[in-house]
C-alpha cells in the first residue's frame, strides 16, 4: 500500500477528539510537509539548474496534474505574472477534467492517460520547455500520459510525487519525491502531501525567478502593478531600494508604467526612462549590474 494511502497510526481515534486536540493533530502533522521538502532540496536545486538555460532560451513552464495537485500547478502558474511580470503565455497549466475541474471535481478524469498526453501535446511543447508533472500518489494515469508527451517533444520533465518509487518521479528526467507519509485522514492528500507540493512549487518557481533577475536583493522589483495594492507596493519598494523620497519615487514610477526596476535605475543613476531601460537590457535585467555599469 502507498504511504499516502496507509492509515496513520498516530491518530486512530481522530473522530473522538475534542476540537482543540483535533486542530492540534492537523496542524502538527503539517510540519512533515516542510521536512519532506527539505529532504528533497538537492533534487529541487537540480531541477532549477536544469530548467534555467531552457527558460533563458525562451522556453515555457508547463504544469500538468489532477485534483489537488493539478490545482496547485494552476495556482503556481497564474501567480508568476503579478509577482514577477512573467508572461502568462510562458506559464501554462493543464488539469485533468479541464478548466472546470478547478472548481468542481471531475471524477474519473485522472484515470485517462490518453487525455493527459493529448492535453500536454495541445500546448505544442518543445525542447526549451520545462514540464512539471504533479501527482501525490505518483501513479496518476493522466500525469503519466503528460510525461510521455513532454518527453516525446524533448521537453525537460520534472516529476513531483509523495511516495518513494513513484512512476511519476521515475519516468521524469528529474524526479522529486516529497515523502510525507500517511495522512491524518488516510488518503486525503489535500493535507500535508498537498502542502509539500505547494512549498516545492513555490520554492522551484521563486528560485527560478531569482536566477532570471526578477529580484534585487530580496525585493520583488519586477512585479506587475495591476491593482491599487500593488501600485502602493511598487512605490514602497522603490523608496526602500533607492533611498529616494516618496515624491521622487512616485514621479519616476509614473514615467515608466510603475516598473520598479526601471524606476530604481532612473533614480540611482540619474537617467531617463529610455536610458534606464537600455542599461537594464544590457545587464539582462539585473538591477545590480545595471547600476554598476
Amino acid at each position: 500500500m502507498l504511504n499516502t494511502e496507509t492509515p496513520s497510526t498516530r491518530h486512530p481515534d481522530l473522530d473522538t477528539y475534542a476540537t482543540p486536540a483535533l486542530l492540534d493533530a492537523f496542524i502538527d502533522d503539517q510540519t512533515a510537509a516542510v521536512a519532506a521538502v527539505k529532504a528533497a532540496a538537492a533534487q529541487l536545486a537540480a531541477a532549477v539548474d536544469a530548467a534555467l538555460p531552457r527558460i533563458r532560451a525562451g522556453g515555457r513552464l508547463l504544469y500538468a496534474g489532477a485534483g489537488t495537485s493539478g490545482r496547485l500547478g494552476v495556482l503556481d502558474s497564474v501567480e508568476l505574472y503579478p509577482t514577477f511580470s512573467w508572461p502568462r503565455e510562458r506559464a501554462v497549466a493543464v488539469i485533468a477534467g479541464g478548466r472546470g475541474a478547478m472548481f468542481v471535481a471531475v471524477e474519473g478524469a485522472e484515470d485517462d492517460r490518453a487525455q493527459g498526453a493529448a492535453d500536454l501535446a495541445a500546448l505544442h511543447p518543445g525542447p526549451n520547455d520545462v514540464a512539471l508533472l504533479l501527482a501525490a500518489s505518483g501513479g496518476t494515469p493522466y500525469v503519466l500520459g503528460a510525461i510521455e508527451a513532454a518527453r516525446a517533444a524533448g521537453s525537460l520533465t520534472i516529476g513531483l510525487a509523495n511516495n518513494p518509487g513513484a512512476p511519476v518521479a521515475q519516468q521524469a528526467e528529474i524526479g522529486i519525491v516529497l515523502d510525507t507519509g500517511p495522512e491524518v485522514i488516510s488518503g486525503s492528500t489535500r493535507l500535508k502531501a498537498g502542502t509539500a507540493q505547494k512549498i516545492a512549487l513555490n520554492t522551484f518557481s521563486s528560485a527560478l525567478m531569482v536566477r532570471l533577475n526578477k529580484v534585487y536583493g530580496n525585493l520583488m522589483v519586477d512585479l506587475k502593478a495591476t491593482n491599487a495594492k500593488l501600485v502602493k507596493r511598487a512605490l514602497a519598494l522603490t523608496v526602500r531600494a533607492s533611498g529616494a523620497s516618496e515624491a521622487d519615487a512616485q514621479a519616476a514610477l509614473a514615467q515608466c508604467d510603475h516598473h520598479v526596476k526601471t524606476a530604481l535605475v532612473m533614480l540611482k543613476r540619474g537617467v531617463g526612462v529610455s536610458q534606464a531601460q537600455a542599461l537594464l537590457e544590457r545587464a539582462d535585467g539585473n538591477v545590480g549590474k545595471a547600476l554598476a555599469a
